[in-house]
């Protein structure tokens, strides 16, 4: 598996294959911001829309592909655009497709968004996923801290009010 870090031209041309990993992300019931069933033309146009913050330097995208350059996960930072709050990012659509999942890609998925994150100076990601999902065991393990939950923030992809839980992570810059 290879984790490459895509530019806008890359996320518009394979928004394609990105759309088939957030359908099935959604049909495997991830709460990533869709209902169910998500058609694949409304995630690939969601995704080409994606490509206009990568440009803009809004959004960083990084995306695990097989030997076969099939698309089996991604991550994103979103960057603020505020001079106040240029020390944090937001890490946002942590996907791996269900074909992919148990081989600790999203573990490593997670590590490349952190260590990016660090390397521009980045001192504090945050997130929030559904509480009490698999992606909680996960960012539990890697070191993110709970902030709080909310009680019915955001509907699964069934349409029904589902409580989300922050966690945030404090980086070490590196040296030099």
């Amino acid at each position: 598996m290879r984790v490459l870090r895509w530019n806008e031209a890359q996320v518009r041309d394979g928004s394609e294959e990105l759309a088939g990993l957030l359908a099935d992300a959604v049909a495997g019931g991830a709460s990533v911001g869709f209902l169910a069933p998500l058609g694949r033309t409304a995630a690939a146009a969601w995704w080409r829309e994606r490509a206009d913050g990568v440009a803009a330097g809004r959004l960083a995208l990084w995306v695990a592909v097989d030997d076969t350059d099939r698309v089996a996960g991604t991550v994103s930072l979103a960057l603020p655009d505020k001079p106040n709050s240029r020390h944090r990012a937001e890490l946002v659509k942590l996907m791996v497709h269900r074909s992919a999942r148990g081989q600790g890609l999203g573990r490593r998925l997670l590590a490349t968004a952190e260590d990016a994150a660090a390397a521009i100076g980045i001192t504090l990601l945050h997130l929030d996923t559904e509480t009490g999902s698999p992606a909680e065991h996960l960012y539990r393990s890697a070191g993110w801290t709970e902030a709080g939950t909310l009680p019915d923030y955001a509907a699964n992809p069934a349409g029904e009010l589902r409580p989300t839980t922050l966690y945030y992570k404090r980086l070490d810059t590196p040296a030099g």
